[in-house]
């Protein structure tokens, strides 16, 4: 589920039309995001922006995800136990998906419900509200963490 494949060419358009310069470190972010699964911190869109042949400080890619924020051009995901969020790319068309993340591991995976997004809809209408976006997060135990969960810590606490 990565970005749509028209995101990148979409994301820098943007950038023109605000009147932002088209440096080469903000195309390598904007090329790195474009090729994520899903989220990222800024340190791993460093590590894939240097993949990509250009050397770039982890200030200059806050600077630019807080500048593709605000263009709403992505999304920021906070996971529990991180010091930072994670970033990834808003669809043009405003399709998104929404995410679980484990508390435990940090590990983040994506899902998208229809019947989800239908009775967020029906909230919606019932509270006269018009919302413009939404993010559902969920926030738990992944199936590899849940099952240690449920183990006893070590075997004297399994005799009491």
């Amino acid at each position: 589920m990565g970005a749509p494949p028209e995101w990148e060419s979409h994301a820098l358009a943007r950038l023109r039309e605000a009147g932002f310069r088209e440096s080469r470190a903000r195309r390598a972010v904007v090329a790195a995001l474009a090729r994520r699964e899903c989220g990222a911190s800024a340190r791993e869109i460093r590590d894939a922006v240097e993949e990509l042949g250009v050397r770039i400080g982890v200030a200059s890619v806050y600077r630019t995800l807080e500048l593709l924020a605000e263009l709403g051009l992505v999304r920021s995901i906070g996971a529990p136990g991180e010091r930072s969020s994670r970033f990834e790319p808003a669809a043009p068309d405003g399709s998104h998906h929404h995410h679980t993340v484990c508390g435990n591991c940090g590990n983040v995976e994506t899902f998208e419900d229809p019947e989800l997004e239908r009775v967020l809809a029906q909230l919606a209408e019932r509270l006269a509200f018009a919302v413009d976006d939404h993010d559902v997060t969920l926030r738990g135990l992944c199936p590899d963490c849940l099952p240690r969960s449920l183990a006893p810590r070590d075997s004297r606490s399994a005799r009491r």
